[in-house]
């Protein structure tokens, strides 16, 4: 088998983008047969690799990542850590031993809905990278109703303390009462973007659920607190849109973006 370079190998094993493992290998963090390893190192089945003083099993038998979907309930946080001792979404993921998992895009605490864990760092950042602009779907429940000017304005563009956001598209859902839901998309994925777009209009978000991150849809089936893993066929069309080539890991250019149709 030919040898392959160490950092893609590192990425692909779930430490990091390709670009952290070459950082951590020219901070010496990594080893190869007892030695520094060198940026440019390639390796095979036979070497034997330790990061930051741990051996980590390079796949090469299969480059198919694994992909996690979670619908996230109100009440967790996405972090591996929290000092408050609150529950967190990565107490219910698999452990793995050579691996780790990485969120694609956060929750935060008082948000549900679709959350993507992968064991490819690259397919991470191919996904959240700013540079990539892949759609994020909410379902937004509001006190009161948006009206036709401010629906323009927030599809025109809103001065946010960290800059303008906007939405890319905005569909009235219906509801009763006082409250209303709406469908909204945008490209990106700043903390609190979607609550911070409507209280900028006066506007209270009281319920925010993701329903669709790219490509990947919250299946109906997959109810509150339940995971589901893409079998291998889809991961490899998941990687295929983000333009990674499953079977050779080169740098390959960005993934198309496309809307859905609208329900």
């Amino acid at each position: 088998m030919e040898k392959q370079k160490l950092h893609k190998m590192l990425a692909h094993s779930g430490l990091g983008s390709r670009r952290a493992m070459e950082e951590a290998i020219a901070s010496g963090r990594v080893m190869v047969n007892g030695s520094r390893a060198e940026v440019g190192a390639r390796v095979g089945p036979e070497d034997m690799v330790r990061f930051e003083g741990r051996i980590v099993k390079l796949k090469f038998t299969s480059r198919l990542p694994r992909v996690m979907l979670y619908h996230k309930p109100e009440g967790e946080i996405v972090s591996h850590d929290d000092p408050e001792k609150r529950a967190t979404v990565f107490d219910k993921l698999p452990r793995m031993r050579s691996s780790k998992w990485i969120s694609i895009g956060r929750l935060d605490f008082n948000t549900s809905g679709l959350l993507i864990f992968t064991t490819s760092g690259e397919l991470a950042n191919r996904l959240t990278h700013p540079a990539f602009e892949v759609e994020r779907e909410y379902s937004v429940r509001i006190l009161g109703r948006v009206t036709p000017e401010q629906g323009k304005q927030l599809l025109s563009g809103v001065e946010l303390e960290d800059g303008k956001a906007k939405l890319e598209a905005f569909a009235d859902e219906g509801g009763e009462g006082a409250n209303h839901w709406y469908r909204v998309i945008l490209r990106e994925g700043r903390n609190r973007v979607v609550r911070r777009l409507f209280e900028s209009m006066g506007l209270t978000v009281s319920r925010l659920i993701r329903t669709r991150f790219g490509p990947i849809v919250l299946p109906s089936r997959v109810k509150r607190g339940m995971l589901l893993e893409l079998p291998e066929e889809e991961v490899e069309g998941l990687m295929k849109w983000a333009g990674l080539e499953a079977s050779e890991p080169e740098i390959a250019k960005g993934p198309p973006v496309r809307k859905p149709a609208r329900r």
